[in-house]
């Protein structure tokens, strides 16, 4: 009831799911720090403060507590944001209390970039940006995405590779699924 839906459930029946990753967990190091520093701030000035000033203390308690709660639902947003790129679109759901589903078409990408910082090559992520004709979309700056050269490669082949191959191959990826589950079904059966 509460819990984000699955971002597959709002495929067609039609699309193929390509990617479905979820940004790289360095996107989620200036909360670290900013938690950590501040959890540090509370503690050094409850310590420095006498016993005396309990009502001071406990106030820092309370905004140590609040700083946890904070980093803990920006964790859970990270955890619940997922970018997927089916053969008809990209789409991206945030969100912990309200859904958003951001969508854009495979078929209005002009022109696909990755760039990599050298702290994007040592752990192991890039930014994608993404231009569609002449207009600014949802998803036109994905930051902190893992692995951008796989995705790349596999979005490129999708915008600009030969869409015959593409839909021979979703027709016999297709057929291997429904067979899976026809033999699946007769074991329930049998």
């Amino acid at each position: 009831m509460f819990a984000p839906r699955d971002p597959d459930e709002y495929l067609l029946d039609s699309e193929r799911r390509v990617i479905r990753v979820r940004r790289h967990w360095a996107s989620l190091a200036w909360q670290v720090f900013e938690a950590v520093a501040l959890l540090t701030v509370c503690v050094m000035i409850s310590y420095l403060l006498p016993p005396a000033a309990w009502l001071i203390q406990n106030i820092l308690w309370y905004v140590a507590l609040a700083v946890v709660l904070r980093f803990t639902y920006q964790v859970i947003e990270w955890w619940v944001e997922r970018i997927v790129v089916t053969d008809k679109r990209f789409m991206m759901t945030t969100g912990v209390f309200t859904t958003r589903v951001l969508m854009m078409p495979i078929s209005k990408v002009t022109d696909l970039t990755y760039k990599r910082t050298a702290t994007g090559r040592i752990f192991g992520y890039g930014t994608m940006v993404v231009e569609s004709a002449g207009q600014i979309q949802a998803l036109n700056n994905i930051e902190y995405l893992p692995k951008p050269e796989q995705v790349y490669d596999a979005i490129s082949e999708l915008v600009f590779g030969d869409k015959k191959a593409q839909a021979e191959r979703f027709s016999m990826i297709k057929a291997q699924r429904l067979a899976r589950g026809v033999r699946r079904s007769k074991k329930a059966v049998g």
